[in-house]
């Protein structure tokens, strides 16, 4: 790229007439850099990075609480004289009669605190000013991404470092293994539509007995892996229909025929995380009573201070967030092999 000046004379600080001047060293050194920035075309979008975080879809999120130390729970077990059954029949002349008792049960759960700093150099700052890009709101928004990254983890498989788990590998959650299809595997590439569906089906059921079958409890909520989930949403139930595998679950499980809207969707901690390091589907009840987690003190700024020494300003923020906190275990399954 070359600038042709003409005819004008331009001394000591540029070319002379007719020659032409090239955006290099050179041309940087007599004065022209101004021209790199006239002639660069400014793309204004910021590209982050890519990733995913759908904690909030899977689980029950409570805000507030404060700086606790524990989340606990209560819970109730009821017991009767005889039993319920014929342990209620009054015969004539009785001097007594059966008495419930109650047993009350508390359950803690652990919390930690979440901290994350940031730091702005001063002249970084308003160099910004002159390029209309606020760094302290770019890396604030890193700072949230490296949250809910935290909290995505949270939810899912908890921390070794602080001896939780989550949904997906909770030790009092049952877990099974997919049945064999026609095709000789459990996994669902080598499924029929119909087999699927019974997987999905045995599931729920399975689910919803060890509840006592109880109505509140039906499962509404399944995860599985990004592979299987492409598998249904791709692959239609049969060449001569017109609905894809994932359609046909929705409309024909057990959940939908009682009333219950049921839920499909993905995630990749379902990958690699069952039994023998197998694909992991999960159904569940996704609801507060059953499952839910507690972000106790929401992401804060809680102060920021000037740093003359490094010549930058220093962000702190903080949150307190508690484990997974699984009410009904028994109510959730695994199957495994998928």
């Amino acid at each position: 790229m070359y600038q042709n000046v003409g005819n004008i004379g331009l001394g000591k600080f540029g070319a002379k007439s007719g020659i032409p001047m090239t955006l290099d060293a050179a041309g940087i050194s007599s004065g022209q850099a101004f021209l790199v920035s006239e002639l660069e075309k400014r793309d204004t979008l910021l590209r982050t990075p890519l990733t995913s975080f759908t904690y909030a879809r899977d689980v029950e999120v409570r805000v507030g609480g404060g700086w606790d130390e524990f989340v606990s729970a209560i819970s109730v077990d009821y017991g009767v004289t005889g039993g319920s059954d014929d342990g209620l029949i009054a015969a004539a002349g009785a001097d007594g009669m059966p008495m419930v008792q109650a047993n009350f049960d508390k359950a803690l759960y652990k919390t930690h605190a979440v901290t994350l700093g940031s730091r702005v150099q001063w002249i970084d700052a308003q160099r910004g000013n002159l390029t209309g890009r606020n760094l302290d709101t770019v890396i604030r928004d890193g700072v949230r991404l490296s949250y809910d990254k935290h909290l995505d983890a949270n939810v899912y498989v908890g921390f070794t470092k602080l001896s939780t788990t989550g949904l997906l590998n909770n030790a009092g959650v049952t877990a099974t293994t997919a049945a064999v299809g026609a095709g000789g595997t459990t996994d669902f590439a080598s499924k029929t539509a119909d087999e699927i569906l019974y997987d999905v089906n045995s599931a729920i059921e399975t689910a919803w007995a060890a509840a006592g079958y109880d109505r509140d409890a039906i499962p509404n909520h399944m995860l599985l892996p990004y592979a299987q989930y492409n598998i249904l949403v791709s692959t239609k139930v049969s060449s001569a229909a017109d609905k894809s595998i994932l359609e046909y679950l929705l409309e024909n499980n057990i959940a939908k025929a009682n009333g219950v809207d049921f839920f499909i969707g993905a995630t990749a901690y379902c990958t690699g995380i069952g039994t023998g390091s197998t694909d992991r589907m999960m159904v569940y009840c996704n609801r507060e009573k059953y499952v839910a987690f507690d972000e106790l003190v929401p992401l804060t700024r809680a102060m920021t201070t000037p740093n003359t020494e490094n010549f930058c300003y220093d962000t702190a923020y903080a949150a307190n967030i508690s484990e997974l906190e699984f009410f009904y275990p028994e109510t959730a399954i695994y199957v495994d092999g998928i």
